[in-house]
């Protein structure tokens, strides 16, 4: 079937039909990106969504569409997370009754969320394929309409909105930078913009672990990967979708790929300088401008695409920023075992402010020799420079360095 193209009027009829139910989300300068990339930043915050996401956008819209008939037999998804809440949300809006398949590992604020919003949860599955599978399952034997995330033409019109209200807001835009899954809200987006505003350069964003578009961009034809890694889960997909693809292969200016350091370091960024609640599939484009600010053109908008982070996560994904931002220094020394020792060490880190955050002291080891000790150090510091300042101090102070990190 070819559903090429999606025109500006599928994308504005889309933005018609959410009016009401899809928030128009801020658009927010950030002084502290702007002064890193050169050139203003503006982020588009999508994770002030309904849902937390701006997956609600193209669920509404692919479920306002269907038939009395098929609306009647429900609807059914396969999601870890945001497409989940986005589709429970539109369905009950709709009056249509929604079951979602979840991996029995997924986060349980997102399980509780989805419920919350109106969908008949169920656990199935280690993993998304399995739980995909259970989800087709049901809709065969059923006759529920599933929703898929990304690839279908009225969910990239959905996903497109954004587009239009970027354009409406900031006029000014020279690149926008997508975070890419799918392909669902690149391809939106692309379309919206290159029908109304062909100068301005849309460029997606993925992470190294799970860069599906680049080899498939290069071969002409969506790929498969092997196998996929990353804390953005999600823009964890392993093969573009194929509505989405031929649109971004037309109209897109390329996708660009951020390691999980740039990842971390962009969320750390979003909490601490923009006072936004970032998941790191959002905080992607944030990275983007990290890793990749001398291919840009600015000014840029950064569409933040969701905020539904797992605390737990969240904590870890914080701590690894901070040492990638040189706030943290893991340290592991070798000292004299004698009384007096560990005070003496703790004086020479007071001397150059750096604050202890973990400490553990190993005095008895086969590998050590009589009198000796190691120390395992964790230190807050205050940046890369201030992380020099106390390596050379310790050394300075006649400490053994065995590791540092």
């Amino acid at each position: 079937m070819n559903t090429w193209p999606i025109t500006i009027d599928d994308i504005r009829g889309a933005h018609k039909m959410l009016s009401g139910v899809a928030r128009v989300t801020p658009m927010e300068g950030s002084r502290h990106l702007s002064r890193l990339f050169g050139a203003p930043v503006h982020l588009k915050c999508e994770n002030l969504q309904r849902t937390g996401s701006f997956k609600l956008r193209g669920a509404y819209v692919r479920i306002a569409g269907l038939s009395p008939v098929e609306r009647a037999a429900g609807v059914v998804a396969a999601s870890a997370g945001n497409h989940a809440q986005g589709v429970a949300l539109a369905a009950t809006t709709l009056g249509v009754h929604s079951t979602v398949f979840m991996p029995v590992a997924a986060p349980l604020p997102k399980v509780a969320a989805t419920r919350e919003y109106g969908a008949e949860v169920r656990l199935f599955g280690e993993n998304f394929d399995e739980t995909l599978a259970a989800a087709l399952e049901y809709a065969e034997s059923t006759g529920a309409v599933v929703i898929h995330p990304f690839d279908h033409q009225d969910v990239v019109a959905g996903q497109g909105t954004v587009g239009l209200e970027i354009l409406e807001q900031c006029p000014e835009v020279r690149t926008i930078l997508v975070g890419v899954g799918g392909g669902g809200l690149l391809a939106g987006i692309a379309t919206a913009v290159k029908q109304l505003r062909p100068d301005v350069k849309v460029v997606g964003v993925q992470a190294a672990g799970a860069a599906a578009y680049p080899p498939s961009l290069a071969a002409g034809h969506p790929v498969s990967l092997d196998g996929f890694s990353t804390m953005a889960d999600g823009i964890q997909v392993g093969r573009p979708g194929d509505i989405p693809f031929e649109i971004v292969q037309r109209l897109a200016d390329g996708v660009l790929t951020v390691t999980e350091d740039a990842l971390a370091r962009a969320q750390l960024i979003c909490l601490e300088r923009c006072k936004l609640v970032v998941e790191p599939a959002g905080a992607s484009t944030v990275a983007a401008l990290l890793e990749h600010a001398g291919e840009l053109e600015g000014p840029v908008v950064a569409v933040l695409s969701g905020g539904n982070v797992d605390p737990l996560l969240l904590q870890r994904v914080l701590r690894h920023g901070m040492v990638a931002a040189g706030r943290y220094l893991s340290l592991r020394l070798r000292i004299t075992d004698r009384p007096g020792a560990l005070a003496t060490l703790l004086g020479a880190l007071t001397r150059v402010d750096a604050n202890v955050v973990d400490i553990a002291h190993v005095r008895t080891d086969p590998k050590l020799d009589l009198g000796e000790a190691e120390v395992d150090l964790h230190l807050e510091t205050k940046g890369p420079e201030h992380c020099e300042t106390v390596v050379s101090e310790l050394r300075r102070s006649g400490y053994t360095i065995l590791r540092q990190s």
